[in-house]
């Protein structure tokens, strides 16, 4: 807190001190002291004035208006009056003899009493100089005393007496008291009745000790209130609020009471500030606080919250203590007398006087002190020290002007100090100033005086040094004005804002308003201009268009406007008042045209000014001298967004879209990242027309369609029609339609509204804009009128629709169906349904059908589906209306079986059953078929036929129940177990003696395991082991199954020891398999029985190695008996079963299934001509001729032969000279006997070298037919189509097992014969690939 003044004597310097501040104004200070002298200072401490008196000042005292000073002196009987407005002094006799010893002043007129030592009083009227002395009122020296607001005076004096008078004189109360009164106010006692209380209750200190509360009104009941004993003596009470009174006492203690009826006695509030004495308190209500004194402090508390602490203030020199203290009614300054004889004077509220200009702000700093900043661009302040405290401030980008009343101080300012440049008057008091560059334009008495700052007199620029306005013929009054740097803009009283160009000295722009204009805030273009009228509705501007715009929820405690300063944001500014700052944006382009926006709003802390507004920051004033920057709660974005929420964000995003900050809004909608704030953010870029930032935000979001649209339309200049393309994207279709009315294409309007299938505005543009659209739009509208029900309006628009053009032939018929339609549905039947017959269209016919039909006009509906071509519902509605001929003649038409049905029912009734029967076939209904066949046609076979068909349970049934009525059991077992009755089939079964055609019946069914148990027990009882074996093994009793089984006699194909086996397979039971090996190896009977049997069972138990022991034994016995094909079979499916069970093939099974498929590929080779693969066959079959012991001469023989034909010279002979050996000799064929012969006698021992091909494991070359490879020591695949050892490079499998073949001789086998000589499958030579990568047919399958 700002120390002003002090006021100090030097020449007494412990004397005691007085001072009272000038009521009202605050403006004087009058001090006294023990020297017989009053001084008056003014509020910067000069002194104004020095009165003598004729002693020491025992009490002064103000005015209510702070005119006049009134003194009076010890030992004087006159009263001192010094005027503060002529600065005189006179001095006015009272005619008393005694001294004076209290005078007060009233508080609503120039009334003033005086009490003197004796006890008489005198009442002072200064306007009319009338006195009026009442002597005899006390009996003692009067102490004290005051005034009520209704002119009555209450005085105490020493006498411990206290007097009621009126202004008169006349005493109306006296009361006693117990000690001597002190410090006495009129106060108004609050009750619980609401009424307003008169000021009819005096308190009053009595000794120091308590206040007395004396009503005159009511003077039985008065109220005294004591405090205990540790607060001290009473030094004085302050009244505040409505009903509260401050208490100080002596020990340091002060207390806060309420004078309400009900809370009087309790302590509101008590605190002790001080450790030694308080001295003195005051209470300003304009700054809502209270101070008081004491030790050598001053501490100042807020009065909404006694315990908050608003300030302390040490006076560290002042060691005897402080004295009194007192506020300026204003609360601007604090005066504090010490026990010293000095008084401080704090500045405690500063005018808040300032003005900015751009960027650059003027703020008073103290009474005679002004700073000018311009924190923004970062300039040092400079303080500039003023010759008068001043009413107002102003600058401009290179000047200073502050003053008050009618005179102004101009100041230049520098980089780093400020000149001052020259004083001027005015011709009247200036309101306000403005300033820019080169000019002053200040408001006085309803003018403006426009003028240069610096003068540059010439004689070509001397009309444009000042200039007064309005013009003289202008009755007008300015209320308002503003300088931009290129314009002097005014409002008037009545209604006109004018603009006055300065460049060319000239009115450029005129707006008239419907009421005065209080006040005008051109933004810093002066291209948009804020206004508050006198309605107190705001407003904004545009010269450009001379539009104006009311500004929404704009507050009546308006103040003042802001415009934003910061280059990028220009549309925004705030309006504030006491409390709230409103941020408004002016939105100038969007597709609902220029509008302003509300866009929030901020508190505004206490005292508080606005000054600048700069990107979201307020620059404001406080009462303290001082500025403090305030966020915009609209603002929030210009933060920190990556530690905030996501609703927060939500929030901020909303925030940027209203102030058009799409800059900030893409980095939130970054942060938020889901679709929801994209699309808000590109709703938000087409409402403000920013289409390059909207496709970009489409293309974020991979929006093709937006972004393709938007491509298409952002060249269009139309600003209308451009618009109402976004209001249409934006679904605000009205807004798009008035748009696009009002552009240079406005057909694009009617386009929209077809398109919307707004078909009733769309035929209202049509009118309009396009008539010969109607008939198209008519047609559209009626289908959506027929749609929702409204048959009245579809038929006149379906009319309206017709064209009578042939070139919209399609358009009218369909316009005329719609005419059939509703004229069936308003009632005109015949109408519709002729125009129905006449009209090509199918559809039409059912659809006016399906209407009739729900009119229940079934005849007419009928006759028009069969028109149409629909049978089964012209048949479906005809026997709706028992017409049998019509649906007899329709029948072969119609597909639906429930018309059918109907009708085969009715035809049943009828008795005609032929036609019946048919009509039940058509129908799908085969058990009325069977039943019909039966009862009446007479006719089992058919019956049978269908039922064998159809599987129809209740058909089999009927038949059934027919066959048992003629004893033929069989076949009513059969159709009793077609139906599923089971128990009836076994009964019958049993009783007759038919099990075994029932067995096969039902073992061909899906039965359950009790139908097949009962079975089995039925031929177990019969002693039919097999078929008892049989139905035990369906239901899963393997045992006994198997016990019957090899119960069973034998036969020739052995089929009982093949469901032996089949059962121990199922069973997968140990014991039954030892007993079904044993029986098998004859241990049981001591018949050994065919190996077979057990390779049948090792496989059927999955034991793949033990079958395949046993398959190498059968093939063994089969090649022995000669029957090389059942060997290479059994060889085969062994092998590829173990070859699917990824088992090793044993190395003897896969050498014997190699030999004899040689064996098998020379029939096939031969038989096709090729001599030289039969022969290398041959060759290898007779290497192992061991293999082959009952053939072993043919074999050799047939080798010889195909050697000799083949050219194998030196093989026939070895193979010859093997045949001469006396055991083979005698048993060869004659026809060959002579030529082996002479083989051996004359010998050919030539023989070409077999041809060699890569082997697959290591490319090592060898013979083809070789398959033991030398260089890698690998056994060979070998092709199945020619017994050659495979290569890499022409390779194939057969597909059904997957054995390997050379592709190309594959091919070649499968164009004579296409069989596979391994699998004997068809095999589909198109089918057949080559494999490019054989390493899996590479890998060792085969045992070692």
């Amino acid at each position: 807190m700002q120390r002003v003044f002090t006021l100090s004597e030097k020449d007494a310097p412990n004397s005691p001190i007085q001072f009272a501040w000038q009521k009202a104004l605050g403006n004087y200070i009058a001090v006294t002291r023990h020297n017989h002298t009053v001084q008056i200072f003014d509020r910067h401490g000069q002194k104004k004035n020095e009165i003598i008196l004729q002693g020491n000042c025992i009490a002064m005292d103000w005015d209510q208006d702070g005119d006049t000073l009134a003194m009076i002196a010890e030992k004087s009987s006159s009263i001192c009056l010094w005027d503060a407005n002529t600065n005189k002094t006179t001095l006015l006799d009272t005619n008393m003899r005694e001294p004076m010893s209290f005078l007060r002043w009233s508080k609503a007129e120039p009334l003033l009493v005086a009490g003197t030592t004796k006890g008489n009083v005198l009442i002072y009227n200064h306007q009319t100089s009338r006195k009026i002395p009442i002597l005899g009122k006390h009996t003692k020296r009067i102490t004290c005393g005051c005034w009520s607001n209704g002119k009555v005076i209450a005085l105490g004096g020493e006498d411990k007496l206290i007097t009621i008078s009126n202004q008169e004189g006349d005493t109306i109360r006296v009361t006693a008291v117990r000690a001597e009164p002190s410090d006495m106010e009129f106060i108004v006692m609050k009750t619980d009745d609401r009424t307003e209380g008169n000021e009819t209750t005096v308190c009053i200190v009595v000794g120091q000790k308590t206040l007395y509360f004396y009503n005159f009104k009511d003077p039985d009941n008065p109220i005294e209130l004591a405090f205990q004993q540790r607060y001290g003596n009473i030094v004085t009470y302050k009244l505040y609020g409505e009903n509260y009174i401050m208490i100080g006492f002596s020990v340091g203690f002060f207390v806060a009471i309420s004078t309400h009826v009900q809370e009087i006695g309790h302590e509101l509030f008590q605190a002790c500030d001080y450790k030694d004495n308080l001295t003195s308190i005051a209470i300003s209500e304009s700054l809502n606080k209270a101070a008081s004194c004491g030790d050598n402090c001053i501490k100042i508390h807020e009065l909404s919250d006694l315990n908050e602490m608003y300030a302390i203030i040490n006076l560290e020199d002042e060691n005897k203590g402080l004295d009194q203290l007192a506020w300026t009614d204003d609360g601007q300054l604090l005066a504090v007398s010490t026990r010293r004889g000095s008084i401080h004077v704090f500045l405690t509220k500063l005018p808040i006087l300032g003005d900015s200009f751009s960027t650059r702000i003027a703020y008073l700093t103290s009474l005679l002190e002004v700073t000018v900043a311009n924190y923004i661009e970062n300039e040092l302040p400079i303080t500039v020290s003023v010759e008068v405290e001043p009413s107002f401030v102003a600058v401009g980008p290179y000047h200073l002007a502050v003053g008050m009343n009618n005179r102004a101080w101009f100041y230049v300012i520098g980089e780093s100090n400020v000149k001052k440049l020259k004083d001027m008057e005015y011709l009247g008091t200036v309101a306000r100033m403005c300033l820019n560059s080169d000019y002053a334009a200040g408001l006085l008495e309803g003018k403006v005086q426009l003028h240069m700052i610096e003068s540059e007199r010439s004689n070509t620029e001397e009309e444009r040094e000042t200039r007064l306005f309005p013009d003289t013929d202008d009755n007008s009054k300015i209320l308002c004005h503003a300088l931009t740097s290129d314009f002097l803009i005014y409002g008037t009283d009545t209604g006109v804002i004018q603009y006055f160009y300065i460049e060319d000295w000239q009115y450029v722009n005129e707006y008239r308003h419907s009421v005065s204009v209080r006040k005008i805030f051109p933004d810093p273009s002066g291209t948009r201009l804020a206004f508050i009228d006198e309605k107190s509705d705001g407003f904004v501007y545009c010269p450009a268009s001379d539009i104006a715009f009311e500004i929404p929820n704009f507050q009546p405690t308006i103040k003042g406007i802001l415009w934003e300063n910061w280059p990028k944001d220009k549309g925004a500014f705030v309006a504030y008042d006491d409390d709230k700052i409103y941020t408004y944006v002016f939105h100038k382009d969007t597709i609902q045209g220029s509008k302003v926006i509300l866009a929030g709003s901020t508190r505004v802390p206490y005292s508080h000014k606005p000054l600048l507004l700069y990107n979201g920051e307020l620059t404001c004033q406080t009462q303290s001298g001082k500025t403090n920057n305030i966020t915009l709660s609209t603002h929030n974005f210009l933060g920190p967004l990556k530690d905030m929420g996501y609703n927060e964000l939500k929030q901020i995003l909303t925030q940027t879209l209203v102030l058009k900050k799409f800059s900030e809004a893409w980095n939130i909608c970054k942060l938020l990242n889901d679709q929801p704030s994209w699309n808000e953010l590109a709703t938000a870029c087409l409402y403000h027309m920013e289409l390059e930032f909207a496709i970009r935000v489409y293309r974020t979001i991979s929006n093709v369609g937006m972004v393709m649209s938007l491509e298409q339309i952002k060249g269009i200049e139309d600003h209308n029609l451009l618009a109402g393309h976004l209001a249409m994207y934006t679904k605000n279709f009205n807004l798009a339609q008035d748009l696009y009315l009002a552009s240079s294409c406005p057909g694009v309007a009617l386009e929209m509204r077809r398109d919307l299938q707004h078909w009733d505005t769309a035929l209202q543009l049509a009118k309009r804009l396009a008539p010969d659209h109607i008939p198209f739009i008519s047609k559209e509208y009626a289908v959506q009128l027929e749609f929702t029900g409204d048959y009245v309006n579809a038929l006149a628009h379906y009319e309206k629709g017709i064209t009578g053009d042939i070139k919209y032939q399609e358009h009218d018929e369909t316009c005329l169906a719609g005419v059939a339609k509703m004229s069936i549905r308003m009632g005109d039947i015949r109408r519709g349904i002729n125009q129905a017959i006449k009209h090509p269209s199918r559809m039409l016919k059912r659809d006016c059908g399906a209407i009739l039909e729900s009119m229940k006009q079934f005849s007419e509906a009928a006759q028009l589906y069969e028109k149409g071509q629909y049978y089964d519902k012209a048949a479906s509605v005809y026997i709706r209306c028992k017409n049998w001929a019509k649906v007899g003649e329709l029948l072969p038409h119609v597909s639906s079986p429930k018309i059918h049905l109907q009708y085969a029912k009715a035809k049943e009734a009828d008795g005609r059953y032929k036609e019946a029967v048919l009509a039940y076939e058509n129908a799908k209904q085969w058990d009325n078929v069977i039943r019909l066949y039966l009862d009446h046609l007479n006719n089992p076979e058919k019956a049978v036929s269908v039922v064998r068909e159809t599987q129809s349970l209740d058909g089999a049934k009927m038949v059934a129940r027919f066959f048992l009525q003629l004893g033929d059991y069989g076949s009513a077992i059969q159709f009793l177990v077609m139906s599923k009755c089971n128990n009836e089939a076994f009964t019958l079964a049993q009783q007759h003696n038919k099990m075994e055609i029932y067995a096969d019946i039902i073992s061909s069914e899906d039965t359950t395991n009790e139908d097949y148990q009962s079975i089995a027990l039925y031929f177990e009882g019969e002693k039919k082991h097999f078929q008892a074996g049989k139905f035990f093994l369906l239901c899963g009793q393997y045992a006994r199954a198997l016990k019957h089984f090899l119960k069973s006699p034998n036969t020739d194909d052995n089929t009982a020891i093949e469901m032996a086996i089949e059962t121990v397979g199922q069973a997968k039971d140990e014991t039954l398999t030892n007993q079904l090996i044993n029986y098998l190896m004859g241990e049981s009977d001591g018949i050994p029985k065919e190996a077979k049997y057990l390779f049948r069972l090792y496989m059927a138990l999955k034991q793949y190695r033990e079958a395949a022991r046993t398959a190498i034994i059968i093939a063994r016995e089969e090649q022995c008996a000669g029957n090389y094909r059942n060997a290479h079979d059994v060889l085969f499916s062994m092998y590829s079963e173990l070859k699917t069970q990824k088992i090793k093939i044993p190395s003897e099974m896969a050498t014997n299934l190699m030999i004899l498929h040689s064996y098998i590929l020379v029939k096939i080779h031969v038989k096709g001509g090729d001599h030289m693969k039969g022969a290398r066959m041959l060759i290898r079959v007779a290497n192992n001729i061991s293999k082959f012991p009952s053939h072993i001469v043919p074999i050799l023989t047939s080798t010889v032969i195909e050697c000799h034909r083949a050219g194998l010279k030196k093989s026939a002979f070895s193979f010859a000279a093997m045949l001469m050996r006396p055991e083979y000799r005698n048993k060869i064929d004659l026809k060959y006997k002579k030529k082996i012969e002479v083989m051996v006698r004359r010998p050919d021992t030539s023989e070409g070298e077999e041809p060699t091909t890569p082997c697959p494991y290591c490319d090592f070359l060898l013979p083809e037919c070789e398959l033991l490879c030398p260089g890698c020591k690998n056994n060979l695949p070998y092709c199945i189509a020619t017994g050659r050892h495979m290569v890499k490079d022409d390779w194939t499998v057969c597909p059904h097992c997957d054995f390997p073949a050379l592709y190309s001789e594959f091919r070649n086998l499968l164009q004579n014969d296409n069989t596979c000589p391994m699998c004997s499958e068809k095999v589909d030579i198109t089918g057949l690939r080559k494999i490019a990568d054989c390493a899996p047919y590479l890998k060792i399958e085969v045992e070692s």
